[in-house]
């Protein structure tokens, strides 16, 4: 232990998972490196990142020669809660001095917006800094063009069981997961499983995360273009004599390629799945992502706003900036994250969070489900663990 860290015990109060109480075994206790906002002339806060990094383990990675694929969200437009590039630049060039080649990347969200082909996103994400002269790092959007570019990692998951997954980042050697902390309407909160279950999957694979049905069209937007018609793989979509897109339901199998390619939002999504089911097809993702792979994650708990970084938007955070933490284990540090929010007060300022609770403190409440009640965060970790993610129990170490 170095003479500028010490370990805090933060026992979570779950007890074991379904397969660990069957045979009386317990998960070994991860570890979860974390770092406060306190900084000073020769610790400024991109020294500190790296500092939790080091001290969390990065540097026993095998980085020689290897793709690593650091995935961030680069910001929708119009939304200022992102990671800054100047992190992003830093840890890249860290991994270039440990022999690696770094790119960051992410892949395009499946509502229309900023980033939902690969033109506009690379726009959206060099506008925001993330550039080889900001970031000092190439960009490469994970699934492609038109976020059909993908590939099926086999995992007999009990919801999904090939996860589509972006090109890039299923080619790449490592996995490195910057994330910010924040909430997040349908999942509770975004962390480490978010950016990378959710983050990671192609077009098609967002379907697959949130629909709870197949497709549907709306013939008021449809175009007759017929781009759906070529491109479907089981012959399920044509278009009629009134130029209007239809889908055969005994031959689609909601793969999604159809809600990818339309330029039109005339394919969409017809229903959207409970958070629970959402949580856990996102561990399932994440699984995917991390298969075989070396991997690593940094979690910087800032700028806490209450929903999405895919708004174009970022509504006024609800706790204080507490810092940055880091782990090997993405599941141990989501469980940290959402424990070191639930422990600190509210801001006082006029938020989300004040508004709903007339300014109470809430600490040591459930802040995300005070803020999104028809969530269920837990139920993603208690799963993760299930699948073998992680651990839920953690010791936090603090980092100076």
């Amino acid at each position: 232990m170095g003479k500028n860290s010490y370990i805090c015990i933060m026992p979570h109060t779950k007890a074991y998972t379904y397969k660990e109480r069957l045979s009386q075994k317990i998960m070994g206790t991860s570890k979860v490196y974390f770092t406060d906002m306190r900084t000073n002339p020769q610790n400024n806060l991109i020294n500190k990142m790296i500092k939790v990094a080091k001290r969390a383990g990065i540097e026993k990675i095998d980085f020689k020669d290897q793709f690593v694929a650091i995935k961030i969200h680069f910001g929708e437009p119009g939304n200022v809660a992102y990671i800054r590039p100047n992190f992003a630049a830093a840890l890249a060039k860290l991994i270039r001095e440990l022999g690696g080649k770094p790119f960051l990347t992410d892949s395009n969200t499946l509502y229309s917006g900023g980033r939902s082909n690969a033109v506009d996103h690379l726009e959206a994400a060099m506008t925001n800094g993330f550039n080889p002269i900001s970031a000092q790092c190439n960009v490469i959007i994970a699934d492609g063009l038109k976020g059909t570019d993908q590939r099926e990692i086999e995992i007999d998951g009990k919801y999904c069981k090939a996860p589509k997954i972006g090109t890039a980042i299923a080619d790449a050697d490592i996995v490195i997961s910057m994330n910010h902390f924040k909430g997040h309407e349908m999942a509770g909160f975004g962390g480490a499983l978010k950016n990378l279950g959710m983050g990671a999957a192609s077009v098609p694979g967002k379907l697959e995360l949130h629909a709870s049905a197949q497709p549907k069209v709306d013939a008021e937007k449809c175009i007759g273009c017929k781009i759906c018609e070529k491109h479907c793989a089981h012959d399920a979509i044509h278009v009629n004599e009134d130029r209007k897109a239809v889908i055969d339901y005994n031959k689609c199998v909601g793969c999604g390629q159809c809600v990818a390619l339309c330029q039109h939002e005339a394919a969409v999504v017809s229903s959207y799945d409970t958070s629970e089911n959402l949580n856990y097809k996102i561990a399932e993702y994440t699984k995917a992502v991390l298969k075989d792979k070396p991997n690593f994650h940094i979690s910087f708990i800032m700028q806490v706003s209450p929903e999405c970084d895919c708004w174009n938007h970022n509504d006024a955070a609800i706790v204080p900036d507490l810092g940055i933490a880091a782990s090997f284990d993405p599941i141990a540090l989501d469980q940290a994250c959402a424990d070191l929010v639930n422990k600190a007060p509210s801001l006082r300022t006029e938020n989300m969070l004040t508004e709903k609770h007339h300014g109470c403190a809430h600490e040591g409440e459930d802040k995300f489900h005070i803020i999104h009640p028809d969530t269920n965060w837990q139920a993603g970790l208690e799963y993760g663990e299930e699948i073998g993610l992680g651990s839920r129990d953690y010791e936090l170490v603090i980092v100076k």
